[in-house]
């Protein structure tokens, strides 16, 4: 068993070293991230123990990785990009290290970033009358708790932490997705859903507010995704009226102005926190503009099946995307090749749309600097 457990680690440790570019194109020397499914991975996984949730198991992971890791994706996830971008290795979930007993190397960067982590606590959902089973309890608060708990093992003195948080990047989300996923999928209204997003805002600006406070000096705030593009999304709110889709790209219009509403708070709260804080980099992660680019022109980008289909999931729906039959459980099917997909397992993304979406970050066209509204590099 032990010999098996030192091959897993040897083999992806030769995976992460094979994937890094030659010349990294940043200067990162760690990078920090929070969130949920989107860039989690791996501590859904662990904090789960023995048991093996269908993440835990092919096809998750079977592109870039030849094995699940947790990733709710075939392979690697935009997070991972950025890693590869600053000649970083692949971020070690935290919980990783009650896995091996504190002997983790996080002086390169660590994920806090969980499954089904929320902005906001159970009781707030509970308060508002949402009868929810949270995945986890890991929130953005319980994560940033996460990160002071590390930060004694990065740096001692301020002087010190100074220094080594000057060359790190904190990536704060995309989180609050599944925030609003409860009022949708609990056939509320879309005003009930939109009624959340200030509170999510506030959590997001308050959790970036007490990373500047700890220290972090660069940080790129995404906002949240086309979710009206999302398979899942696009099963579960499956119409006959035209008016509600969008005519150029088929996806669902009042999805895609939550998360319109969501982006719009997040800039203005962002902007808010950037003349508390002058001395910090604060960006904005347009991952909307970035994943609308495949959504109107999927074959300029290589997507040739259908951009809003699930590569993974079952076949008796629209968009392969139906809740009874999930990625990775006994009847699902999953497409031949996935490269030519968008959309993973209805609710996540394949590993070629996250790399379109970071290198657009990369490149800077799809971050914007919170101080002038204009184009930013990573």
């Amino acid at each position: 068993m032990r010999i098996n457990m030192l091959f897993i680690v040897a083999l992806s440790f030769l995976v992460s070293v094979r994937s890094l570019p030659k010349k990294p194109t940043l200067k990162y020397e760690s990078i920090f991230n929070f969130g949920d499914s989107l860039s989690d991975t791996g501590n859904f996984l662990i904090s789960l123990g023995g048991y093996i949730p269908n993440i835990g198991r092919p096809p998750y992971g079977q592109t870039f990785f030849n094995r699940s890791t947790g990733r709710c994706s075939n392979g690697r996830l935009i997070i991972d990009f950025i890693a590869e971008a600053s000649g970083l290795p692949y971020l070690p979930p935290y919980l990783q290290s009650a896995r091996t007993n504190n002997s983790v190397d996080f002086k390169r960067g660590a994920n806090f970033a969980v499954v089904g982590a929320t902005a906001n606590e159970f009781n707030f959902f509970k308060t508002r009358g949402l009868s929810v089973t949270l995945l986890t309890n890991k929130t953005l608060d319980v994560q940033l708790d996460w990160f002071k708990n590390l930060k004694p093992s990065l740096c001692k003195t301020k002087p010190e932490c100074e220094k080594y948080f000057r060359k790190s990047l904190f990536f704060v989300g995309e989180i609050g997705g599944n925030d609003y996923n409860y009022p949708l999928l609990a056939f509320r209204s879309f005003k009930n859903a939109m009624d959340l997003v200030p509170f999510v805002i506030d959590k997001i600006i308050n959790v970036t507010s007490a990373l500047i406070d700890e220290g972090a000096v660069t940080l790129m705030v995404p906002g949240n995704f086309p979710i009206g593009c999302m398979a899942g999304l696009l099963e579960r709110f499956n119409d006959n009226n035209g008016w509600l889709y969008d005519s150029r790209n088929q996806c669902h219009k009042p999805l895609n102005s939550l998360a319109k509403l969501h982006n719009d708070k997040l800039n203005k709260g962002l902007q808010a926190l950037r003349l508390k804080y002058p001395h910090a980099k604060i960006m904005y992660a347009d991952y909307y503009s970035s994943a609308m680019q495949f959504f109107n022109s999927p074959a300029k980008y290589g997507f040739t099946g259908s951009v809003l289909k699930a590569c993974c999931g079952g076949r008796d729906g629209k968009y392969n995307a139906k809740p009874n039959v999930r990625c990775g459980e006994t009847g699902s099917i999953t497409c031949k090749n996935p490269s030519t997909y968008a959309n993973w397992d209805g609710m996540h993304l394949t590993e070629a749309a996250y790399r379109h979406i970071a290198t657009g970050l990369i490149s800077g066209r799809f971050t914007r600097s919170v101080y002038n509204n204009s184009n930013s590099h990573l």
